[in-house]
């Protein structure tokens, strides 16, 4: 019995950590400069629409960063340079993706881990509770709450 429990929560813990690589884990960018422009495009978000992103509005802004994105991967600046250009104008909200290093990870990471650990918290109260034995009142607990309830 304990060793099934082990593994299961091995096993969840593999999968949290799995799933917080992952998260971290460096994706490899296209090679050409215009799938390059459109993959910035689609992080970076449009300044004047709620929660879209430069590549899905059609705001005359968003138009002009697809553009100057465009002028910037043919011009051979890199992605990091690019995306801090925009930072250093706009500020970090103008990122939809959160960063994946420093700050961003610990912002975005923090709350899963918290989660983690409170579940497993609960878990671990839930199993300790059911491991204890049931009180039951004896004969003289009742007659001490019969004569309390009467007098």
């Amino acid at each position: 019995m304990r060793g099934r429990r082990f593994l299961t929560w091995g096993g969840a813990a593999l999968l949290i950590l799995g799933a917080l690589v992952w998260a971290a884990w460096p994706s490899s960018g296209p090679q050409t400069s215009a799938d390059r422009a459109h993959e910035l495009a689609t992080e970076i978000r449009c300044p004047d629409c709620q929660g879209l992103s430069a590549e899905d509005s059609s705001s005359s802004s968003a138009q002009a960063i697809r553009a100057d994105l465009a002028r910037r991967t043919k011009a051979g600046e890199s992605d990091a340079e690019i995306r801090s250009v925009y930072v250093a104008r706009y500020g970090l909200s103008i990122l939809l993706k959160p960063q994946s290093s420093g700050l961003g990870l610990l912002v975005w990471g923090l709350p899963v881990l918290v989660f983690a650990l409170g579940a497993a918290g609960l878990a671990l109260a839930f199993a300790r509770w059911r491991r204890e034995p049931r009180l039951h009142a004896t004969n003289a607990d009742e007659a001490l709450v019969d004569g309390v309830r009467s007098g």
